[in-house]
């Protein structure tokens, strides 16, 4: 029989790279599912009415959740089995049809934004993004240029422009503190980023000895030097765990640098690759620490609750409860 959940406001109902085994229906509150835009990368809130089902397409399909749910006020919900589901929408064509309306506008959007996207250059979306950074840089648009080179950096941390973005982030970041949008010398541009050295084919490094000055770096508070370490060990490919362990790295880089929407972006678009990710409960951990320096205190404690409710013992959920603490939640 289906069983009725109840929610704080605030509270996260699954999170996105979480297995689907359930399916919700919304009796009251407030449900706003969460996900990125293929376009902009930037999130799109989608509200869930009262009495609309939520999951279903993961659910149905047997694959991780795209999206976040969460709740804006204290909630209560239905959770069905796929199989409750089911025999419900057999017994009921409504339900069905309204599953049919919510669906097409859904795949009406991705067309309009698939549709935008095939419209711009030929080139691919990595290249436009970094040739963009390049002509701001080149125009002395420092501000823009570091939005641009941070966006290139935390969609394609493994790109071809990776190293140069890198580069070009600290001159646009060192030009901008020092002379402002607008103004300061020439800044020479790299002729061709294609042309730069695979640096994971001709690396020749130990993974280990490559991992272990990377947390060095860090340790010494060389974020970027850190940052550049892990990149490599990401762009070697020894092994799906020197990546996982790389990548997490990245996205902890970015954090200690402030870079706090970057990392977002870059630890969701991670564990939606990797649900299963070995540091998931710390990487969790981080976007909630962002979401609390970006002022968004909801969203911060809805990662920490996840985080207890997954192993209230572990030391990810210690830390999780004493920054949960910290917000008054």
């Amino acid at each position: 029989m289906p069983k009725p959940f109840q929610y704080r406001s605030g509270s996260l109902i699954y999170f996105q790279g979480d297995p689907a085994d359930k399916i919700y229906i919304l009796q009251n509150g407030k449900v706003s599912l969460v996900y990125q835009d293929i376009e902009t990368g930037e999130d799109i809130r989608d509200p869930v009415q009262p009495g609309e089902f939520f999951g279903v397409k993961s659910a149905l399909g047997r694959y991780p959740r795209e999206e976040n749910a969460i709740t804006l006020s204290d909630t209560t919900v239905m959770a069905f089995t796929v199989q409750e589901f089911e025999a419900v929408a057999m017994a009921n064509t409504r339900i069905i049809m309204k599953m049919l309306k919510v669906f097409s506008n859904q795949m009406r959007r991705v067309h309009k934004q698939v549709s935008r996207l095939m419209a711009k250059e030929e080139s691919s979306p990595a290249d436009g993004l970094f040739n963009l950074g390049e002509y701001y840089l080149k125009h002395k648009r420092y501000s823009q240029a570091k939005h641009v080179f941070s966006r290139y950096l935390t969609y394609y941390p493994s790109g071809k422009h990776a190293l140069q973005a890198s580069k070009n982030l600290q001159t646009a970041e060192q030009s901008m503190s020092r002379y402002s949008d607008g103004k300061g010398p020439s800044v020479a541009i790299s002729a061709s980023s294609e042309a730069a050295p695979d640096t994971a084919a001709n690396s020749n490094e130990d993974p280990s000895e490559l991992f272990g000055e990377a947390n060095s770096f860090a340790f010494q508070g060389r974020y970027q030097d850190a940052f550049m370490k892990f990149k490599l060990l990401v762009d070697m490919q020894v092994s799906p765990e020197w990546t996982a362990k790389a990548s997490f790295g990245i996205g902890r880089c970015m954090f200690l640098m402030n870079k706090y929407e970057d990392s977002l972006k870059f630890i969701s678009n991670m564990l939606t690759q990797h649900p299963k990710h070995p540091n998931l409960p710390d990487a969790m951990f981080i976007m909630g620490q962002c979401n609390d320096k970006l002022g968004k205190k909801d969203q911060a404690a809805a990662f920490y609750k996840k985080i207890i409710s997954m192993n209230s013992e572990s030391d990810a959920a210690a830390k999780a409860k004493q920054a949960l603490s910290a917000l008054g939640a």
